[in-house]
Formats: structure tokens, sequence, C-alpha cells
């Protein structure tokens, strides 16, 4: 199928969107093959039939324009894609990062981890940028350089992309078994368990005859082209667990997960709005995938515990992990024992949650970081609750969303916290990795302009968790009631009107979070396109309260009320940041990276 790719016998119809798969699931594509796992069925249309569709070529292939095809391709593109431009082609692989950042990779295979039985082969799937070096990459250095044959060699790493080429991957057998006699055993391992499996890998086609008519054919094509979305671990599972015939439910009936979840998910989001919502069929927030997660590091974490109980010198322990293969190998009966318990953790979650004055989905910070939260209050249970266990829980939980480290591929991340601030809690251990790899520039603050950074949210909660008092609705300071009834966001202080007005629309400091604040709709009317010193009077008008006192409402929002009433904004903005970074400060319990004066 990749030659026919390659000679433009196999396009794509001109109508299906581009190609777009991301890093992280080629390198996971890439380990399926290599294991010679299935990979889902390809669809294809011969062509000369009725269904005429103007064609184009593969992305990164070197067809014409003007090569006819043979086939069309309905579904697979993604995949195929993919292996076309990582096994075959001499370009790097043209993906993008989770977080959408376009990039140029070539994908090595480690060859030491390819024949470890014991190894994961998603870790020995590598990423390596487009000029072939990596600054401080996988623990081998300052710099992991791949620039040269020998150097490929030396480090154990094969590139994939030389796999259908015999001349060129004998070339490289040559090279590598010469750097020792132990590699000519490895080598002939690495041809068995990798080479000779990606070669022969064989993917099912489902061809469509040139007879099939046009409207069965845009039919097909609507119902099958999903966007090459891998398979989904949760519905294997309820498959899986739906043929278990031999357990039955309190109900007489064969175990549903996918029922089980719906029933779960509901109860959580009824009690917190911060997991999401459940309606008809429609879900956000917290999601099944998250719920697997959490009972795989508990069951694996208890695992490895029974195993250094009977073997407490053993180096061999089981592995604690969350991977799609920790999922798939889950038993029903340990998720039927687990899941209430992570059930109840994940109730304990949105409280925790709440206490950090998190309390809505479109403010929590980072979904991926309840998973290893929940699966350390299983663990420990009530001993979360001890004041210094909270405060560490706390100060970690704010490491990772101001340091940002939950964003993209976090699954070694999620093992890594559940051991590491376990044994911190539990024995006094070291700080975990989140704490320690954690830091928070001063310039930062000055591109925390919107909702899609996690510590964006985070030091709009922490604003409210310190105790901001809303200007219009001046009781008491804002809570997760008045956040919802009195529609609380975040607006800005000095408006965009105002930096209209002074010829100062250019200025970035205006949308960032320097200049905004957790504020009622109504306050926000009052706000309006006026400038503080106006607003602040008519808020005191509304109020019927004397200035002073309400410059100390100003104040709950860490904002200087002189500067308000002067109209300074860069008094305003250099005081504001001085009381941000002091509140991620307290929050992480590291002083932030400041900027040296006059920079």
């Amino acid at each position: 199928m990749l030659d026919d790719v390659a000679a433009g016998r196999i396009q794509l119809p001109d109508f299906q969107r581009e190609w777009k798969w991301d890093d992280d699931r080629i390198r996971a594509l890439l380990a399926t093959v290599t294991l010679d796992y299935p990979l889902g069925v390809a669809m294809t249309l011969e062509t000369g039939g009725e269904a005429q569709f103007k064609a184009r070529p593969l992305a990164g292939t070197p067809v014409s324009p003007s090569e006819a095809p043979q086939q069309l391709l309905l579904d697979g593109q993604q995949r195929l894609t993919s292996l076309y431009q990582a096994l075959k082609s001499d370009l790097p692989v043209e993906t993008a990062n989770a977080a959408n950042k376009r990039l140029k990779r070539w994908y090595y295979i480690d060859i030491a981890m390819a024949v470890d039985e014991n190894a994961d082969r998603d870790d020995a799937i590598l990423s390596i940028p487009e000029e072939r070096t990596v600054r401080g990459a996988f623990g081998r250095g300052a710099t992991l350089d791949l620039t040269t044959l020998e150097k490929e060699c030396e480090e154990r790493l094969f590139p994939l992309n030389l796999v259908f080429d015999p001349e060129r991957t004998g070339k490289w057998h040559r090279a590598f078994v010469s750097k020792g006699d132990d590699h000519w055993d490895m080598w002939a391992a690495f041809q068995h368990k990798v080479i000779d499996k990606i070669k022969s890998f064989q993917i099912p086609l489902i061809r469509l005859p040139k007879e099939t008519r046009k409207d069965a054919v845009c039919s097909v094509f609507e119902r099958v082209n999903t966007g090459g979305v891998v398979l989904n671990v949760f519905e294997l599972l309820t498959a899986t667990y739906a043929g278990n015939s031999g357990y039955a439910t309190d109900h007489g009936k064969d175990f549903n997960l996918a029922e089980d979840w719906r029933t779960t998910k509901a109860l959580l989001a009824t009690v917190h709005p911060v997991f999401g919502i459940v309606d008809n069929g429609r879900e956000t927030g917290l999601t099944s995938l998250d719920f697997l997660q959490a009972i795989a590091l508990v069951t694996t974490y208890a695992r490895k515990q029974e195993f250094l109980t009977v073997h407490p010198e053993s180096a061999t322990a089981p592995a604690i992990g969350c991977k799609r293969r920790d999922l798939l190998d889950l038993p029903l009966a340990e998720y039927v024992a687990t899941a209430p318990k992570v059930m109840d953790a994940f109730d304990w979650v949105g409280q925790f949650l709440a206490a950090q004055s998190v309390f809505r989905e479109v403010d929590l910070p980072y979904r991926t970081q309840l998973v290893p939260l929940a699966a350390i209050r299983v663990i420990l249970g009530d001993a979360v609750d001890d004041p210094e266990a909270s405060a560490k829980l706390a100060r970690w939980y704010w490491c990772g969303v101001l340091g940002e480290l939950y964003g993209g591929s976090t699954d070694s991340r999620l093992v890594r916290d559940v051991e590491q601030v376990t044994a911190w809690i539990k024995q006094g251990g070291p700080e975990p990795d989140t704490i320690a790899e954690a830091t928070f520039q001063e310039q930062r603050l000055r591109t925390l302009a919107t909702r899609n950074s996690a510590a964006y949210k985070g030091i709009y909660a922490l604003l409210i968790k310190q105790g901001a008092i809303d200007w219009f609705f001046t009781e008491s300071p804002i809570t997760a009631e008045t956040l919802v009834g009195q529609y609380v966001d975040i607006r800005q202080v000095f408006p965009k009107a105002w930096f209209e007005r002074n010829g100062l629309q250019a200025d970035t400091r205006a949308s960032s979070i320097v200049n905004k604040t957790p504020m009622s709709y109504r306050a926000g009317i009052t706000v309006g396109r006026n400038a503080p010193s106006d607003y602040l009077q008519a808020f005191e008008q509304e109020a019927g309260t004397p200035g002073a006192w309400f410059d100390d409402l100003v104040g709950t929002h860490l904002i200087d009320p002189k500067a308000l009433r002067a109209d300074d904004f860069e008094a305003f903005h250099r005081a504001r940041v001085d009381s941000l970074l002091q509140l991620v400060e307290e929050a992480t319990g590291k002083p932030p990276v400041r900027e040296r004066s006059g920079s």
C-alpha cells in the first residue's frame, strides 16, 4: 500500500480534509506497527466508475498532479500518510505538538529497548527534530547528536525511514555490528522483532468496485471516516467486559461499563460542576479515560506494593502505569472493586478544587492533573485531610498549574506524581519532581491573556481564594454561589476603551492577567468604557460608601487603589505584577524568577 501511495496509484478524493496527525499519535502508530498489532481497516474505491472525484496525492508524496490514481482512499488517510512519511520518505515528517505548534520530525527506534521484552514499545519510539540534535534529551547528557550514521549507531537509534530501503539498511547494519561483538546478537533480535514485522505488516483493506454508485460512496465515506481517531480504549473495554458472561451485577445482567460510567459521571457532575455536564448523551469535562487511568494507577500501585512486601530487595517489581496497555489489561474484577473507591476519591477531588476556588469546568486549569490526585486520595485515604498533608497537596497542585507542567503528553508524570507525592506525604521523602521542576517567570504574566493557559486560570482562582470582593455586590468575598449567580468572570481593570482613548491600542499589557480581575456582570456594566477614576466614584455612589472603605474593597483584588484613582496604568501595573508574583510564591512555595530592574 505504501508503494501504491508513493507511486500515486492510491490518492485521495479532493474533498478529504487535510492530514493532521500530531507527533504523539504518530509515535503511537509506529509502536503499533513495530509490534505487529492490528491497525484497523482501510477502504478504497476503484476509479473509472460512476463516482468520479477530483484526486490529489497524499501529503508528503512526490506524486505528479497529473498522475491518475487507480484507487481513491476513503478511510485511512491519517494512518497511511503518517506511515508513508515516517517509513518511506527522505524528508522529515511535518506534524505538530499537543499545542498545535508545527514541527518537523524524524522517527527513530531504540534498538536496546525494542528487543527488551519488559520495555514499553511506546517509549522506544523517539521523535527527533529536523536537525537531528536534541538538547538534554532522554537523560543522555547535554546533547543527543544523530547527524551522522556513526552517531546513530553509537546511540543505538535506528532511523525508521530506512526500513524499506535494503541497501541503506544494510549499510547501517554493517556499521552497527562493527561497534562490538554484542551488537551482532542485538541486531539479529532487532531484525526479527522489528524490521521483519514492519516489512510484513498487513493492513485489512475493503476495496469498493468501480461500479459502486456515487450516493453509496458518499454515504460510506460519511459513516466510516471519523477523523482518524485512535480506537477508543473505553469502547474496547466496554466490549471486553460485556463479553464476560460469567460476571453478573446485582441486577443479574452482564456488566455494562458504559452504563456504569454514565451513572458515575452524572453523580459527580451533579455535585461538582467543575467535572462538566452529562446532557442527552453529550458530556464535557472529566472523561471516561481519566476515570480508567485513575483506576489503573491505583491497581498497579497496589500490585507493586504487594510484590515489594514479599520481595523487598527485588529490582524487578511490576511497574505502575496508566497507558493504553495498562488499561486494556485491567481485569473486570479489579475495575469493579476499585471503581467505587475512585468515585469517592473524585468526589473528594471536587471538594479539594472548591477549596482552591476552582468551581467551574471553564476555570479548571488542568483536567489531567486530577487523575493522580484521585489516585493519591485512594492510596492515602483520610491521611490526606491532615493539615500538613493538605498543605503539601495544595502546594503540589499549584506547582503543576503555575509551572504549566500538565500540558501535552502526561503519562509518565502521572505515574511519577502518584509515587513521589505519596512517599512525600507518607514518609517525608524528597519533594516530587513537579515541585522541583516548577518555575514561574515574571515575564509570563505579560503573555497570560486567555483561558487557553492553565496559569491564567490558576491566577484567577488564586485571586478569588485570597478573598476578592466584588465591587458591586460588596457584602462578602466571591464564592461558588456568587460566581455563578452574579455572572462573575475575568474582566479588565483598565477597559479597552481607555487604552484606545489614550493611543495605547497596541499595548499587549491591556489583555494580560495583570489588567484583569474577577468581576460580576453588573460590576462590568459600571466599569464599561470609563476611566478607573470615574467608575470608582460610580461604585461608591451605588454602594453609598466612603472612598476609604471602597479602597479596601479594591485592595482585596491585590490592586493599588491610589493608582486607579489617578488613572496611572504604569503605577497600577508595577504594583499588580509585584502582588501577583507574591501570590504565586505563596501558592507554590517557590520564588518566581523576577526580571532585572531596568530590563
